[in-house]
């Protein structure tokens, strides 16, 4: 097994290799970095593929048809639901998610294992324990969003503190439309995660700032950092995709060492990358791990 001084040496070379020093000093100062598709390698026609299958998806679940241009082709009725955030900002839903993206089609899972996006998350992370935790999308229309409170929040704000300058989670955001002010950009406050706690509002919204970047573009930030997102305010829909990671001692959102089926981790541009981080072949999750055999005088 490589020892600590091996795994830090593959970690620098991946990053060097990648060119991705410049983004790597933004998630040591600021929180978050934002990467653009010439870096990640991820071409809008990929991008524009995979938000064509989220809409296919929505219309499939929802039961109307949606495209980034108009939103909804009808009313959208949630019942009286009304998620975690929503609640504790007083405000109506105006987005829903899309869960276990990589089982819906090879697009996502080729994504899941983008070579800039998993460096930086191994970055944070660190190599030998970086795992997928879950992979959603979301579909976000014009609304109240978060509310005055923009969501503030830390990824791994469910994890006791305290807590020290590794991330224990750390998130990927695909930004599949353009990212602006009033199209409900991202909000993180820079620098947030050094402080190693939560944020602690109004003072947090009256710092944060809208993280604007094109189409195609990828964020990455740390399991500390304080993120929510702005309102959107104009037509059409704010569509994302969310690659979540972990630390392997934290338990992952979606079940995906159990659960995930294993014939499509093969169907990948890197399977072997996948598995890996998908956290397949531990020896507790079967009796992997030899036992003596007696022997018969």
């Amino acid at each position: 097994m490589p020892n600590v001084a091996t795994r830090q040496r593959d970690r620098n070379a991946a990053i060097a290799e990648l060119g991705l020093e410049p983004y790597v000093l933004e998630l040591e100062l600021n929180g978050y970095a934002v990467v653009p598709p010439s870096v990640t390698g991820v071409t809008l026609d990929a991008i524009d593929r995979l938000t064509q299958l989220l809409l296919d998806k929505s219309e499939e679940l929802v039961g109307c048809r949606f495209t980034v241009e108009d939103g909804a082709a009808c009313e959208l009725d949630y019942g009286g639901y009304k998620g975690i955030i929503e609640r504790m900002s007083g405000v109506e839903p105006s987005q829903f998610q899309l869960m276990q993206l990589c089982t819906f089609d090879r697009a996502f899972r080729d994504l899941a294992v983008n070579p800039v996006a998993v460096a930086l998350m191994r970055h944070m992370i660190g190599a030998p324990t970086t795992r997928f935790s879950s992979h959603n999308c979301f579909i976000k229309w014009a609304g109240d969003g978060y509310g005055d409170s923009l969501g503030l929040h830390c990824d791994q704000g469910g994890v006791p503190q305290p807590w020290g300058r590794i991330a224990l989670n750390a998130n990927c955001n695909w930004c599949l439309t353009e990212y602006t002010l009033d199209d409900g950009a991202f909000a993180c406050v820079p620098g947030s995660h050094l402080r190693a706690s939560h944020p602690v509002q109004p003072a947090a919204a009256r710092e944060a700032i809208p993280v604007e970047c094109p189409k195609g573009s990828l964020i990455a930030f740390h399991g500390q950092l304080w993120h929510g997102a702005y309102p959107k305010k104009t037509p059409g829909l704010r569509v994302t995709i969310s690659n979540y990671f972990r630390h392997a001692a934290i338990q992952p959102q979606d079940d995906i060492p159990n659960h995930f089926p294993r014939e499509l981790a093969d169907d990948c541009d890197d399977p072997e990358t996948f598995k890996q981080l998908a956290g397949f072949g531990l020896p507790y999750q079967s009796q992997a791990l030899p036992v003596p055999k007696a022997r018969i005088a």
